[in-house]
């Protein structure tokens, strides 16, 4: 006899567990199927409906009684999400199919008869395909008892940046980063925010952040209500976050944080008192600490004439200068002379193009809208933005949208001057940071602010919380932490001089490049410097000189006009420090010459002067290069014929015509920068720079306290060359700090 050993039979059903009836809940049994048994299981329902008992009751009565309470109980059962399914409304929900040519199908057509949307994208595994529905949960009740071959539903989570991650997940990777920060000293820099508070608990702000270092013009407490200064304040401080956050590097920061609450949390200022709160926000953290600050100012009001200026735009040229104001009927009241050693630097955003006015075409919409109050003021450093984010979120709800400006162009959210009505009025911005993209649909929706093309930072949610910021303000944040860095590094800059040199270290993009260089005229590329400022610095071109492009950095000072009715004009004359016989060698080879004159002027005080060019600023400064053909004398008496023309009303362009954009097109406000391109042997000849000065309200307006009064500026040079040629070390053999030489010169 033999004997053999029976294998046990896989079962087709299992009841896993019973929940006995409790209050108005009925008793609940959870059933486990196999995948074979579910045709049959399904055919039970099937005979319900075609065939009946001996007794004539439809067959399986008592377990199709209870038909909703089953599929509810098989559906809930293949969830594997944490937490319950959303009861309510429509959402996206993973699907875990068993491989098949079929099974797509199957799902298709289930999706088809119940009006749901199913996915295109489909994710391909190994024992699973996975793809993604859209509907409401009770919509998929009948999805189990079908033929399609589903194993698992889940709540889709498409992790795009560190926001989409689950809330524990982000604290830990916010303390931790906590934990490897060493906050600056006391003494160092700061990054000043007039803006709605700063919250200085959130674990990553409050070593750089005093108690002592937060005000408030509005209220006792300074307590943030909105979450904008805290947003502005992680970037100002760290820049991005999401590397630092996924590093295990110990950060080591050399600037610092203060706050003074400009905005209250209701009833906002009268507009005609936005100076005055300017000014007195400026002099509580001045009264408190002496230490290097930049003022970062991300808030913005409608002009009243675009480009002109304004109450606000005259009071931030007064407090950069070094001049105290007050109230006036007539406009402002300038409470004494300009004091250099109380200049301040402000970077204020251009302001952001409203939701409403999106367009597909959003260069148009944003060189349609015009930079804002304050951020057309002279002295200001205005930061508009641009992006780099160009990618669609992995969400199924975004198929079809697409980011509407390309990487490398300008933000979608960023304003411009090219609407304003006069050329004469301030070229801004005058640089761009990161801000950020917009979505759109193809259609008649946007979406400004989705995490994937904006900018983490902290937030105000706990004292670990992460947000994302974008447009203007989160450019203006960044900028203002290049200045802090460069105060860090040169803590004998002055402001002056900072802002000149983030506008000297900024580089257009290839993009904005490509449209620079296909510019027909002078004319048209001025436009797009209206669009594009003068490009995007980074932390490397600030705080770098490589090799092959140099910076000569020049803080001057000189009285412009002498005399007892101020009419004898004097210059400065600089010798470059070029090596002359290198460039020599080079020849024929193509070598840039940057040149960035930063000055601040002191503007009148009285409203009937700020619609003319010649009467809103103290003074002008200029800059001209000696043309390769030209005698030091003949230089001078060009320029000193083409600044008496320009006062007279009939400035023309002169010197050379190798300037990107020439003189007529630099020469308005208080920051002029300009590319010469040509050969290195033509440069070799041109090694004199002339500043000069053009006359303002000082000159003409017969002011006796402001006669003979000396001025300051920053002259920046940058030279560079395309080939790999060291210039660095025979310039510094040559000078370690270039002096300029006055030339006094009689009116013509």
């Amino acid at each position: 006899m033999s004997s053999h050993r029976t294998q046990p039979k896989r079962p087709l059903w299992r009841l896993l567990s019973v929940t006995p009836a409790e209050g108005e809940q009925p008793e609940r049994a959870v059933v486990w199927i196999s995948d074979e048994y579910r045709d049959r299981f399904v055919k039970l329902f099937e005979d319900y409906l075609t065939k009946t008992t001996p007794n004539g009751h439809p067959r399986h009565r008592e377990l199709v009684a209870n038909v909703g309470r089953i599929r509810a109980a098989v559906l809930e059962h293949l969830w594997q999400s944490d937490g319950d399914p959303a009861a309510a409304g429509d959402h996206w929900w993973e699907l875990w199919l068993i491989p098949g040519d079929e099974s797509l199908e199957q799902l298709r057509a289930f999706a088809n008869i119940r009006a749901l949307t199913v996915h295109p994208r489909v994710l391909r595994l190994v024992d699973r395909t996975v793809t993604w529905v859209h509907g409401r949960w009770d919509d998929l009740r009948a999805l189990p008892f079908t033929s399609v071959p589903l194993t698992e539903i889940r709540r889709p989570e498409f992790v795009d940046t560190i926001e989409d991650l689950a809330r524990d997940d982000q604290d830990e990777l916010t303390g931790d980063l906590a934990d490897r920060v060493t906050a600056a000293p006391p003494e160092a820099p700061a990054v000043c925010h007039l803006d709605t508070g700063v919250q200085r608990t959130h674990q990553l702000l409050g070593g750089s952040l005093a108690a002592s270092d937060v005000h408030s013009i509005v209220d006792e407490t300074a307590a943030p209500t909105k979450n904008h200064g805290t947003l502005m304040a992680g970037l100002a401080l760290f820049g991005p976050l999401d590397a630092l956050l996924l590093s295990t590097d110990r950060v080591s920061l050399v600037h610092r944080l203060e706050s003074v609450k400009l905005l209250p949390d209701s009833d906002p200022h009268d507009p005609e008192s936005y100076g005055l709160a300017t000014a007195q926000a400026v002099a509580f953290p001045e009264a408190t600490a002496r230490r290097k600050r930049v003022f970062c100012m991300p808030v913005t009001a409608s002009p009243d004439r675009a480009g002109e200026p304004s109450l606000w735009s005259a009071s931030v040229d007064a407090l950069a200068a070094g001049v105290d104001i007050g109230s006036s009927t007539e406009g402002i009241a300038l409470l004494g002379a300009p004091n250099p050693d109380a200049a301040r630097l402000f970077v204020i955003s251009a302001g952001n193009v409203s939701a409403d006015d999106f367009q597909a075409d959003h260069l148009a919409a944003s060189d349609s809208s015009p930079v804002e109050d304050p951020a057309h003021a002279w002295n200001a450093l205005a930061v508009g933005a641009h992006t780099e984010l160009a990618d669609v979120p992995t969400d199924p709800g975004f198929n079809g949208w697409t980011a509407i400006a390309s990487a490398g162009e300008l933000s979608p959210h960023s304003r411009t001057s090219v609407a304003f009505a006069h050329r004469t009025w301030p070229i801004k911005p005058d640089i761009c940071m990161e801000g950020g993209n917009v979505l759109h649909d193809g259609a008649a929706d946007f979406n400004d602010s989705h995490p994937l093309l904006s900018l983490r930072t902290t937030n105000t949610g706990s004292d670990l919380a992460i947000g994302s910021a974008n447009a203007t303000s989160a450019a203006t944040a960044q900028a203002a932490r290049l200045a802090a860095l460069a105060h860090a590094k040169y803590p004998e800059y002055w402001p002056e001089t900072v802002r000149g040199l983030l506008v000297s270290a900024a580089r257009w993009t290839p993009t904005m490049r490509t449209a620079v260089d296909g510019a027909p005229d002078k004319a048209a590329r001025l436009a797009l410097l209206r669009r594009y400022g003068w490009g995007v610095p980074t932390e490397r071109t600030v705080l770098d000189s490589s090799r092959a492009a140099v910076t000569m950095v020049t803080q001057d000072s000189f009285t412009p006009f002498t005399g007892d009715d101020s009419v004898m004009r004097t210059f400065r004359l600089h010798t470059l420090p070029w090596p002359a016989a290198d460039l020599r060698e080079l020849g024929e080879a193509e070598v840039a010459l940057r040149v960035t004159l930063s000055y601040f002027i002191e503007p009148t005080a009285s409203r009937r002067g700020w619609r003319q060019r010649y009467t809103y600023p103290s003074h002008a400064l200029r800059f001209e290069l000696k043309t390769p053909t030209e005698t030091t004398g003949a230089f001078v008496a060009r320029v000193n014929h083409d600044a008496q023309l320009e006062e007279d009303g009939t400035r023309r362009d002169s010197g050379s015509h190798r300037w990107l954009v020439g003189a007529n097109q630099r020469n308005t406000g208080s920051l002029h920068q300009d590319i010469w391109e040509g050969t290195a042997a033509d440069l070799a000849e041109c090694n004199i720079l002339a500043v000069n000065p053009i006359g303002g309200w000082w000159k003409y307006g017969k002011r006796s306290d402001r006669r003979n009064l000396p001025v300051r500026y920053a002259l920046l040079v940058s030279l560079s060359t395309a080939q790999n040629v060291d210039l660095y070390a025979p310039v510094a053999l040559q000078v370690k700090q270039p002096i300029g030489i006055d030339v006094p010169i009689a009116p013509e």
